[in-house]
């Protein structure tokens, strides 16, 4: 599956906003360190459209070496987690083809649609 890099956004800001790359790549750059700031302090980001970020912090517990299987202290931590908005999860699921905006996959349309409970084969003798 194809991932956008940074460079990539900056390549596309600076295209659709008509700025040169540098400048382009300031803007990027002053979101992503704004917004890494506000996580630090433990401030929430909420983006309306697209979704929000906050801080989850994990307490210390005690884990295992995969490879040994041994106990290993796991020191408590912070995480990012980001949450998906509403518009954005509806605009995804839109764009992907044979997929209904429900989530479901879609069936096939057929060139001439049939009643309740007829099959094609008693379409066809029933004329």
């Amino acid at each position: 599956m194809p991932t956008m890099t940074k460079s990539e956004l900056i390549e596309f800001v600076s295209d659709k906003a008509k700025l040169p790359k540098g400048k382009a790549e300031q803007i990027v750059n002053c979101i992503f360190d704004s917004m890494v700031d506000a996580l630090h302090k433990g401030e929430g980001i909420e983006i309306r459209g697209f979704g929000s970020f906050t801080v989850r912090e994990y307490k210390p517990y005690e884990g295992r070496n995969p490879r040994t299987g041994s106990p290993v202290q796991v020191a408590p931590k912070r995480l990012p987690f980001f949450k998906v908005g509403k518009e954005l999860r509806e605009r995804v699921n839109d764009s992907r083809p044979g997929e209904s905006q429900d989530g479901k996959p879609q069936s096939a349309p057929t060139s001439s649609p049939l009643p309740p409970g007829a099959t094609p084969s008693s379409e066809s003798s029933a004329s």
